[in-house]
C-alpha cells in the first residue's frame, strides 16, 4: 500500500497538532499552579495585613 502525498501531509498535521496540544495542556498546567502561587501569595498578604490592623486597633482604643 503506496501513501499518496495528501496522506502523508495529513498525517504530519495530525502529529503537530497533537504536540501542540500537549504543549499547551503543559502550559495551562504551569500556568495555573503559578495562578494558585499568586493566589496564596495575595490572600496571605491580605490576612496579615488585616491581622496587623486589628492587632493596632486594641493597642491604642480611639
Amino acid at each position: 500500500m503506496r501513501l499518496r502525498t495528501l496522506q502523508i501531509i495529513v498525517a504530519l498535521a495530525a502529529i503537530v497538532a497533537f504536540v501542540l496540544a500537549f504543549v499547551v495542556a503543559g502550559i495551562a498546567l504551569v500556568s495555573g499552579a503559578f495562578m494558585l502561587a499568586g493566589l496564596a501569595a495575595v490572600a496571605w498578604l491580605a490576612w496579615s495585613l488585616v491581622r496587623q490592623v486589628h492587632r493596632r486597633q486594641n493597642r491604642h482604643p480611639a
